[in-house]
């Protein structure tokens, strides 16, 4: 039997999800030593040793940098189950980590607002923290669009569709998610060395976000005038 006021499983993970929130709200993302940017580096080592032009190849680098991810955050789920202010604690860090909302919106007013100055030299220099895109190449109509783009593509990936894997998968779901999403963005482009190899990121990252997705359209139009 639970003990009178000690938290469930649920009720931890809820605690922790808010918390995490929280946090991403009030924090954003650090400059330096951030969990993804650490996962990043490491998936690039692990690419400077399984690449080749061969899906099976790619298929083998999502499995083992996507699949290794997922086992360290059951690991560590599994490490805190008795105690639930650790439980808590993981999933605040967790949900942070993943979460990039705020910074989302940080960099989009930086442009916007460089537009609405009309100082399309400092939009151009801030668009490449949302986006991939060559700046030199847009105007000032195009980076607008860059942006809208970049926003509603993010809103799904960086915050419905992490928390919507948070709720299904608790910390290893939120894990999960962030990692292959990162390996879309690294590998799961058609360009002539990742047409192949990233064809497996691309497409596990298609299906583990198109539920955040079809959330996130539906609460666009829900929010919208």
């Amino acid at each position: 039997m639970r003990e009178p006021g000690r938290l469930t499983s649920a009720g931890a993970a809820g605690c922790g999800a808010v918390l995490g929130f929280v946090g991403d709200l009030l924090a954003g993302d650090p400059r330096h030593g951030h969990p993804v940017a650490a996962f990043g580096r490491a998936a690039a080592a692990a690419e400077r040793r399984l690449w080749r032009d061969h899906r099976g190849s790619g298929a083998l680098y999502t499995a083992v940098c996507a699949g290794g991810a997922l086992a360290a955050a059951a690991l560590a789920s599994r490490a805190v189950r008795r105690s639930p202010a650790a439980a808590v604690s993981l999933t605040a860090a967790a949900t942070w980590a993943v979460l990039g909302g705020t910074s989302l919106s940080r960099e989009a007013r930086a442009v916007g607002g460089a537009l609405a100055a009309g100082d399309i030299e400092v939009a151009r220099e801030r668009l490449p923290h949302l986006c991939g895109r060559d700046p030199q190449t847009l105007d000032e109509q195009q980076i607008a669009r860059a942006v809208v783009e970049s926003v509603a593509e993010n809103t799904s990936d960086a915050v419905v569709g992490a928390l919507v894997w948070g709720a299904v998968g608790g910390v290893p779901g939120l894990v999960a998610f962030r990692a292959v999403n990162t390996l879309d963005a690294m590998v799961g482009h058609r360009s002539p060395r990742h047409l192949k190899f990233g064809w497996a990121s691309a497409r596990l990252d298609d299906a583990m976000g198109y539920p955040g997705s079809r959330l996130t359209a539906a609460l666009t139009v829900l929010a919208g005038p």
